[in-house]
């Protein structure tokens, strides 16, 4: 096997005679497929291992996985140099549009001071003041962030303007920017709807839902104390869902409540947070298509209970990982982070992170496209300086990220 170390070397031929278009990628020393079709040892991972692997990509598609001696001859040519291929990170929960940061509100927080949901409301205030290009900017900085750290798939979400205005302008940014956007207009009731929280949940439910419904295809809701209960919850994600909206549902983070069955029933594509659980929500989750979306950044920035990851697994259910990076709980853009978080933590094994950070936040966004490396899957991929993807959870912190493509091409 080749030096994990060893520059990416590409050669370009020239189609010729007994050639295919594309780019063939070989020396891959473990490729993580995510097909338990192809895996050497399909009852003992799900990532569907191979060894001693090469792709093919034509255009933005994968089109061939397998053993390198069984592999075509094309136009091009990459040596990964006995590096480990996994698929890009699909980052199904994030924050990414909003102003200013929480430096101070963090620090306190280290210093003793607990987490409340309140906080969010000095986000807001930036964000209100700043200006559509600042906003675009701060976006764009993050998105390039967690490109870098081997994220090809980002979702994020409005819910730091809680305007109408602000929340379709947060929208339509994000919509340039990003491959899923959600409306969070129920995030929490802002000052000026203290004394009137249902009076903002119609606000939600009415103008500021019309205005933003055409850039989002998800609906969410924070359904937690401090935040909208379990029927202002459910107001609000069935108005999205008559919008043609998709519900997701922020639940279980600070204590136990009504949002993850409300998701259940709903059939949510996901339930994030899910830190604090009763077991009549793990049965609903296991016994549905509704994604457990766990943000173990959040947990690290708060000093909080991580969620139990292996309980939801053992009962079945889907799990995905995802950053929640956002200026005040979990300020963090690195999946790989949160990978080894989840190892070290949460009792998942190095094989089920890497699969819930990638065909887990495929799931969580009823996608089938992204977060594999199979024929037909977008072509997203991520070389890693180590020989195989274990290393991420075993080298934390380390950057790991050797190359990055992104739809077809080559972004890193």
């Amino acid at each position: 096997m080749s030096n994990p170390n060893t520059p990416l070397d590409t050669t370009t031929a020239g189609t010729t005679a007994g050639t295919t278009a594309g780019t063939l990628v070989t020396n891959i020393a473990t490729l993580v497929t995510n097909d338990h079709h192809s895996s050497e040892a399909a009852q003992d991972t799900p990532l569907g291992l191979i060894r001693d692997a090469a792709v093919v990509i034509e255009g933005d598609r994968i089109a061939w996985v397998g053993t390198e001696s069984e592999a075509p001859a094309t136009d091009s040519r990459v040596d990964a140099g006995g590096r480990a291929m996994i698929p890009g990170f699909v980052d199904s929960h994030s924050h990414l549009v909003f102003g200013g940061d929480r430096t101070e509100e963090f620090g306190a927080r280290m210093s003793g001071r607990p987490y409340s949901a309140g906080g969010i409301h000095t986000t807001v205030e930036a964000t209100r003041k700043a200006t559509d290009e600042q906003l675009a900017a701060n976006l764009a900085r993050h998105v390039r962030e967690a490109l870098r750290q081997g994220t090809t798939t980002l979702e994020t979400k409005s819910g730091y303007g809680l305007t109408a205005r602000d929340e379709a302008r947060a929208l339509r940014i994000a919509d340039d920017h990003v491959d899923e956007v959600t409306y969070l207009g129920a995030h929490v009731v802002p000052p000026e709807y203290a004394g009137d929280p249902d009076g903002y949940v119609d606000l939600v439910t009415g103008p500021m839902l019309a205005a933003c419904a055409r850039w989002a295809r998800w609906v969410d809701v924070f359904c937690e104390r401090g935040a909208f209960d379990g029927d202002q919850a459910r107001a609000v994600l069935t108005a999205g869902i008559a919008h043609g909206l998709v519900p997701r549902v922020h639940a279980g983070q600070l204590g136990p409540g009504p949002g993850v069955r409300l998701a259940v029933e709903l059939d949510a594509a996901s339930a994030d947070h899910c830190t604090h659980l009763t077991d009549a929500d793990v049965d609903a989750l296991a016994n549905s298509r509704t994604v457990a979306t766990l943000l173990p950044g959040c947990e690290f920035s708060t000093r909080s209970p991580y969620p139990d990851a292996r309980r939801l697994l053992d009962a079945g259910v889907t799990v995905a990982l995802s950053t929640d990076c956002n200026p005040g709980s979990s300020y963090t853009s690195s999946m790989p982070f949160c990978v080894a978080v989840a190892v070290r933590e949460m009792g998942m094994t190095p094989d089920e992170a890497l699969w819930s950070a990638t065909a887990g936040g495929a799931a969580a966004l009823r996608r089938i496209d992204i977060g594999r490396i199979t024929p037909g899957a977008r072509a997203d991929l991520v070389l890693l300086d180590a020989p195989s993807h274990v290393h991420l959870a075993y080298r934390p912190g380390v950057p790991l990220v050797a190359a990055v493509w992104q739809r077809g091409a080559r972004v890193l």
